[in-house]
Parts: C-alpha cells; structure tokens; sequence
C-alpha cells in the first residue's frame, strides 16, 4: 500500500557511482547498480536521510511522494539473507567455475627459470600468488590470505601504473574490483568477514584518482570498523597517466 511519506530521491545526473552513501543507509535501501546509486525498493527506505551526509556530489535529497510504506521486519530479513549470503560463500560457485578455483602459486625455481626458452628470458615475472583475484571470487577463508599483507586494487590500476607488479604486488596478496560498479555492501561484508577470520598483518589500497575510485578505500575501512579489528592501512593513488599522486611516509 503506498502512502505519502518521506522518501531519498537521487538525481542521476550528479551521482556519480561512488558507492559512499550505500554504507551510510543501515536498512541497506540503497546499492550501486549500473553505475549509479539506486533505492532498492521503497519499503527498505526509512526516509530519515542518514545517507545523505556521506553523499560528496549532493545527489541525494529527502522528498516526500508516494511510496511503499516503510517495513521494518521486510528490512530484517532482507539483511538476514544478505548476510546468510555472506556467510554461505564458498571456495568455488555451484557450477565449478575455473575462476573461482583456489590456487597459490610458488616463485619459479632457479632452474626452471634457466630452462625458459630464450625468447622470454630476462622478462619481469608475475608477481601474482594466488587466484582467484576479484574481491567477489575470494571467500574469507582461502588459505593465501593467512596473514597475509593484503592489497586492495581498484581494478583499473593495474592497466595505469606500468610497475604495478615490481612495485605494489610482490610479496602481498591481491584483491581486486570496481567501487563503481559492484555491490558496496557485499564489499563491506566480505572485508569483515575476512579481517574476522583471516589475521592479515597490513593493508594497502591503490586506487585511481578518478572520484568513483575513492569509495575503496572507505569500504575496506568500514570493513576493517565491522570486524573489531585494527590493522595497519596505507592508501595510494595513481593517475591515469601511472603516476603515483599519492603514498604512504615511509
């Protein structure tokens, strides 16, 4: 039954997808879909506005037309199954996809690296550990992220900073994905879930400087704020020309 109430309205045209207002609802009304932020449905919206203030371009504004009432218990059991979800990953999806295979991968030996044909000798090596990469694929309890030094990429990065192995990969254990584009929330979740279970000792974020990228670093945080947890974190950005515009002190 629709009624007129209060309700967060987003203008499209300003938002642009940074996912930063996503964390800020609690009743979890509002997800990044197709690049923008969208009101889920109208009766997870409360309409009190706690979202707006985390909003940088103003896209959001409290309106008041008619909507679905709010339904509190509708919203505890949509949070219940998200976090079911959560909770139920595994380490491969239901069809066996490759993709999402657990893999850890040694340094080449010495003499596996003499016996490399010619053509490719001399080459820089990858300095990738482990697979599967993306933040969605990883379940908290893969083996590489033991106490691990954990890399957050923006999944970008890698294509801008040419020493993007040399310099940011080697020795840590990678994760990456869009702010923009996926699920906030779900990221949120699965950065607690695994600062829960895994003991990771560090954490890096590099992201680009474009504004959607900015939302990584926050997710990981607020991830790192679910968990209890205190773990160091260092924050990098990368211009789209691969230059760093900005690191951690040493």
């Amino acid at each position: 039954m629709k009624v007129l109430r209060k309700i967060i309205e987003i203008d499209e045209e300003l938002c642009d997808g940074c996912g930063l207002c996503a964390p800020g609802c609690a009743e979890g009304a509002l997800q990044i879909i197709d690049g923008k932020a969208r009101v889920v449905e109208d009766k997870y919206c409360d309409g009190l506005g706690a979202c707006i203030g985390e909003c940088p371009t103003g896209a959001l504004k409290i309106v008041e037309r008619d909507a679905e009432e709010f339904d509190e218990a509708a919203v505890e059991k949509y949070l219940a199954e998200k976090e079911k979800e959560t909770k139920d990953e595994s380490s491969t999806m239901p069809c066996g996809c490759p993709s999402t295979q657990i893999q850890s991968f040694m340094p080449s030996a010495t003499c596996q690296d003499a016996n490399r044909p010619a053509s490719v000798q001399g080459r820089e090596e990858s300095a990738l550990s482990h697979w599967p990469v993306k933040i969605r694929l990883v379940p908290a309890n893969a083996p590489f992220l033991r106490g691990a030094d954990l890399l957050v990429a923006a999944d970008c990065v890698p294509f801008a900073f040419p020493n993007f192995h040399g310099d940011l990969l080697k020795g840590k254990t990678v994760m990456v994905g869009c702010p923009k584009f996926d699920d906030v929330q779900e990221y949120i979740d699965k950065f607690a879930n695994i600062f829960k279970t895994a003991d990771i000792r560090s954490v890096s974020t590099v992201v680009m400087e474009v504004p959607c990228c900015s939302g990584l670093p926050m997710i990981v945080k607020k991830g790192m704020e679910a968990s209890g947890k205190d773990i160091p974190i260092k924050e990098i950005v990368v211009s789209s020309r691969g230059q760093i515009l900005k690191e951690p002190c040493s």
